[in-house]
């Protein structure tokens, strides 16, 4: 018995191994092509390799690609898409090689259980896709949001020496965000794939100002002057022209004001000329020339207002028209700009203006609460002066001999700013706002050499040697009148003994140039 029973067993595991190397063999045989009962949504992939799936399931993205989707944006303005134009793609690929894999791993029982179980319940897999949101964010500002109804503020004007109210109008606008959301949930999770149509989310957008809130600025926060009676027509239109671009700025709670975001550019198209500036320390032509003394009434305007201010640079050297360390420059070139927040808890109106007689006058108005005698100083206070104790000549070969060109020497500076606070003409604080640092430039001449007369350019080359402007001048003037050179001046005795510094120094030159 014993011996049959072994021989049987050896029968049936002979058999087994026949059976097993059989369905191994089959398996082989058809590793590569799905089993029926396999499909990716609604597509049948029996039969297919693991790669042809994967174009037969590309090719039905591609299609859903094509279709139309009407965006409804604005009062109901459409604007048609489709799914490629906002990166629509499949996410899960990882799906083909797990269709592929059924029945075709494991042992022989557990491919032929799996083969089995297909007979009586398909397997089916969902395809995932997804969308570049960013892409699509694109699409909605540049197709979609053109029909946005913005919201217009509320204005404030000055005629006459009267505020008038215009009211605000409400607004419609593209929410980009929920929209984004919207689409995209949509387009991967409820989507039949056929032309179709989402409406975007819009929002009300409300404007700034009401009438109420604007009756309040009636009251003067703070005004200040300055004047550009020695400035040229070219610089003295600049000041008017930037002047006229920030007059009727109404700044809300909260806003912050760029000076130079709003009289930008500085090109003849916005009205400006070329006119004296400070590059380098030295006084040169730019376009714009002068608008430094507008940011500059307007800083002291608001200083007295007691707004934040929040970036305020000084000149590199000093100017005429207000005193050391109340300057304020915009620069294009140095990134210098002269910015403000209004820190009050209401609105506040600029008013700008130029006179006849050239004044440039900024005035802040806003609702005071500020207690009855509250008063606010600001205080210039040098702490030292470096004076120039030379002069600089340069020759330019491209200008005819004689041609002299003079800047005048300007004082270096170190100076402070101080803010004194008075209540009831008692003062109650004293602090330091700025502390400015301006340059000493030394006077310095441009002499033009250009000619072909060697007694005329031996004669001025001369002169440039001595470093002494006045005399080269006069030799300019000589050379010019064809009269005789003068003789060169006497050298300078050396001191006696040195001195301090004092700040009782000779007067210096006026400015022959100002900004």
């Amino acid at each position: 018995m014993k011996k049959l029973k072994s021989g049987l067993t050896g029968l049936v595991l002979s058999l087994f191994a026949c059976l097993s190397f059989g369905f191994q063999a089959q398996a082989q045989e058809e590793e590569e092509a799905i089993l029926p009962g396999i499909y990716i949504e609604e597509m049948t992939v029996e039969g297919l390799t693991a790669s042809e799936a994967e174009e037969m399931v590309n090719a039905y993205v591609a299609e859903l690609c094509s279709k139309n989707i009407r965006l409804v944006t604005v009062n109901d303005n459409e604007v048609t898409i489709t799914p490629a134009d906002i990166g629509f793609f499949w996410c899960n690929k990882e799906i083909v090689k797990e269709a592929a894999a059924i029945g075709q791993t494991g042992n022989i029982v557990q491919r032929y259980k799996a083969e089995k179980d297909l007979q009586f319940q398909n397997k089916i897999f969902e395809l995932e896709f997804d969308v570049d949101r960013e892409l699509l964010r694109h699409v909605l500002a540049d197709q979609c949001s053109i029909y946005n109804v913005e919201a217009e503020n509320a204005t404030l004007t000055r005629v006459d020496g009267e505020f008038i109210i215009e009211k605000g109008t409400v607004g419609c606008i593209i929410n980009e965000d929920e929209s984004i959301n919207k689409i995209s949930d949509y387009l991967t999770g409820q989507w039949d794939g056929q032309d179709t149509e989402i409406e975007l989310a819009v929002t009300t957008d409300e404007p700034l100002g009401s009438v109420e809130e604007l009756s309040k600025v009636r009251d003067v926060l703070g005004t200040f002057s300055t004047s550009f009676k020695s400035s040229n027509s070219s610089r003295s239109a600049n000041v008017r022209n930037g002047c006229s671009l920030i007059n009727g700025i109404t700044l809300y709670p909260g806003e912050e004001f760029s000076t130079y975001n709003v009289v930008a550019p500085f090109t003849t198209e916005n009205g400006y000329h070329m006119a004296g500036s400070y590059l380098n320390g030295q006084v040169v032509d730019s376009l714009g020339g002068g608008i430094c003394q507008v940011s500059t009434t307007l800083y002291n305007a608001v200083l007295l207002s007691e707004l934040e201010v929040t970036e305020r640079h000084n000149h590199s050297m000093i100017v005429t028209y207000v005193d050391p360390s109340a300057d304020a420059a915009i620069s294009e070139s140095a990134g210098k700009d002269f910015r403000f927040v209004n820190n009050l808890e209401t609105p506040i109106y600029i008013e700008g203006y130029t006179t006849d007689d050239k004044q440039i006058v900024f005035t802040v108005y806003g609702e005071e609460t500020r207690q009855a005698g509250h008063r606010v100083e600001y205080e210039s206070e040098i702490i030292s002066k470096t004076y120039p104790d030379s002069e600089m000549i340069y020759t330019d070969g491209a200008l005819p001999v004689g041609s002299v060109s003079v800047q005048s020497a300007h004082i270096g500076y170190k100076a402070n700013l101080w803010k004194v606070v008075y209540e009831n003409e008692q003062e109650v604080s004293r602090e330091m706002v700025n502390s400015s640092v301006y340059k000493m430039v030394p006077r310095t001449a441009t002499v033009g050499v250009a000619t072909e007369d060697p007694n005329a350019l031996n004669a001025i080359m001369a002169a440039v040697a001595t470093n002494n402007i006045d005399y080269v001048k006069g030799v300019a003037a000589a050379l010019a009148a064809g009269t005789e050179v003068p003789a060169p001046p006497a050298p300078p005795a050396p001191p006696a003994e040195a001195v301090a510094p004092s700040a009782e120094q000779p007067a210096q030159p006026a400015p022959e140039v100002s900004l």
